[in-house]
């Protein structure tokens, strides 16, 4: 008779997972949460093959996330061979460093020998170039040179985002040719709509579509159904670039060049919903000055990426007291004036946002230019115009009846004009100027934008009223 425990002997979950493991607003489902984590705590490997292993890579990506970090851990090590670790490019940084770092060297590139050279490469640009070289020395020779070329690209280009695994033929071969060649070769790509006509150079001279083959007879020459491609992507080109390409031209997939022009990989169509998804979400990050900052980052980490850009914030709110300090006698003398000048400063820097929010996604898809800025600023100013007038009327109102005050009223109305016409070139011309100086516009830009509203919010409305009213 065994000596182990009931409690210590492994268990197995007879429940069914849900067949969907999401909820109807994109959670994963508690039930099979709660099943996973059982089965981890009981080290029911055989619930875990049946149920995780299945998985997509996105859905187990979404799992490792959540799931804690002792119980991640537990999982892939019970999973063993068998964890996909294309999931790892579904999750932040910090959790696919984390289950690396659990990983030996040995285990990662027998990992890496399966997944496609866009997934190899993106978890190998994190690891330490000890590590990375490591492992690339127990790949084969062939696909240790194209992940090594790609790895050699700039981060966010191109050359890291593509694919190494592409179709090629020579221009002189026939329709049946190519077919056999397609049918007889098990080293192809999974997955491609495009074969690529290349010399001996592999200098890239067309593209054929896989439907234009499909429907040309066997002896009709490659060369005659090609077609140019004439949005080939420069491998050193940025990625925001290279999908902007693919948005403008409905681009399913993508030749990558090097600066020779010969053809060294392939982008494709969901690489580029990555970048989108990556870059917008980095600009709303930025936005909100808080960079490259993820839900899986430690407390210390977190507090540490907000605190330089609060510090700005806090001198440029030091400013901003100070213009308040200069009209102290005048605010002892009338009370209101504490009372109702935030108003002025929140609806400028309300204003401000709006117009800076669209003026950094303009940037960004390079829908402003030198060719129409001045057109769209004085566009904005004349909404800061025509929202002044209307809010300056609203609140000029609101605050003579509220203090019996028509020369208050008056004041604030005039102030909150002058306030959203300041805050809508402000928030236009900051992030051009930001970005016409090489700085970032989507980190750096609302700092200064709030501290001129509020200087300006303040400065006119105090400055107006102590003018009209004579406060000395």
């Amino acid at each position: 008779m065994s000596d182990i425990g009931e409690d210590q002997r492994p268990r197995t979950i007879n429940d069914e997972a849900p067949a969907h493991i999401y909820t109807d607003d994109g959670a994963i489902r508690g039930y099979f949460l709660t099943q996973v984590t059982t089965a981890i705590a009981n080290r029911d490997v055989e619930f875990l093959r049946q149920h995780v292993v299945r998985l997509h890579e996105s859905e187990l990506g979404d799992l490792l996330e959540a799931i804690q970090p002792d119980q991640r851990m537990a999982m892939v090590r019970l999973l063993g061979k068998d964890f996909d670790l294309t999931a790892l490019t579904e999750v932040d940084e910090a959790i696919r460093l984390e289950i690396i770092d659990q990983m030996s060297n040995s285990q990662i590139a027998a990992a890496i020998g399966e997944l496609d050279s866009d997934d190899a490469v993106y978890i190998l640009e994190d690891l330490d170039k000890e590590d990375r070289d490591e492992i690339l020395a127990q790949l084969p020779f062939t696909e240790r040179v194209r992940l090594r070329r790609a790895l050699d690209y700039p981060e966010s280009s191109a050359g890291r985002r593509m694919q190494t695994e592409f179709v090629a033929a020579p221009p002189f071969w026939t329709v049946g040719q190519t077919i056999d060649y397609l049918r007889d070769h098990d080293d192809l790509p999974e997955h491609f709509t495009q074969l690529f006509v290349i010399d001996p150079t592999f200098k890239l001279l067309g593209v054929v579509d896989l439907d234009q083959i499909l429907r040309s007879k066997r002896q009709v020459k490659v060369e005659t159904i090609m077609r140019e491609t004439s949005h080939p992507v420069p491998a050193s080109m940025d990625q925001e670039e290279a999908a902007q390409l693919f948005e403008q031209y409905d681009l399913l997939s993508a030749a990558v060049v090097d600066e020779n022009g010969r053809l060294v990989g392939v982008l494709t169509i969901d690489d580029v919903v990555d970048v989108i998804q990556e870059e917008a979400e980095e600009d709303i990050m930025r936005l909100g000055g808080v960079g490259d900052e993820e839900l899986s980052d430690s407390l210390v980490n977190t507090s540490r990426s907000r605190v330089p850009w609060l510090m700005v914030n806090l001198l440029t709110a030091f400013l901003a007291a100070s213009v308040i300090g200069l009209f102290d006698a005048t605010i002892e003398q009338i009370v209101a004036l504490a009372v109702l000048m935030p108003i002025v400063a929140g609806m400028g820097g309300n204003a401000a946002s709006q117009t800076m929010t669209v003026t950094v996604r303009a940037l960004a898809t390079r829908n402003i230019g030198i060719h129409n800025s001045w057109r769209i600023i004085r566009r904005e100013a004349g909404v800061g115009l025509l929202n002044g007038v209307l809010f300056g009327i609203l609140i000029g109102v609101v605050a003579g009846l509220w203090f019996d005050n028509v020369n208050l009223g008056g004041i604030i109305a005039t102030a909150m004009l002058i306030n959203m016409i300041a805050a809508a070139i402000a928030g236009i011309m900051i992030p051009l100027l930001l970005d016409k100086v090489g700085a970032d516009p989507a980190v750096a830009s609302t700092v200064f934008v709030t501290a001129v509203t509020d200087v300006t919010g303040f400065f006119s409305f105090l400055g107006l009223a102590t003018w009209w009213f004579g406060v000395r």
